[in-house]
């Protein structure tokens, strides 16, 4: 992982990358359920996220979506997540990766 000032950077360029290999294997069910639209465990997967942390590259309100990556031995969601934006839910223009949160990004590979 990159430094922490990449890791809270206000544009893609500053964020570090990751593969999909690299993530947790929850992550990569989680960005596999993405791409087949579905069905979501938990309700709130799906929802507008509204990067109010502004951590990730300013879009109008309703591009990014969230959704839950699970965290072995946590109760609820946890604090992992897969943020994804783009016109086509199933098709994002890209997707990102936060461990901790909203505290820090990483840009998933395509």
């Amino acid at each position: 992982m990159g430094s922490a000032a990449q890791a809270r950077g206000t544009t893609s360029d500053a964020l570090t990358t990751v593969t999909l290999a690299e993530l947790p294997a929850e992550a990569q069910a989680t960005h596999r359920l993405i791409l087949q639209g579905g069905p979501f465990p938990h309700g709130k997967d799906g929802t507008t996220f509204g990067n109010r942390e502004r951590l990730l590259p300013r879009q109008a309100r309703g591009f990014y979506h969230e959704y839950t990556v699970a965290t072995p031995g946590t109760r609820g969601r946890g604090a992992r997540r897969i943020v994804c934006g783009g016109r086509a839910i199933q098709r994002p223009d890209a997707c990102y990766y936060t461990g901790d949160h909203y505290a820090s990004f990483q840009k998933i590979a395509p």
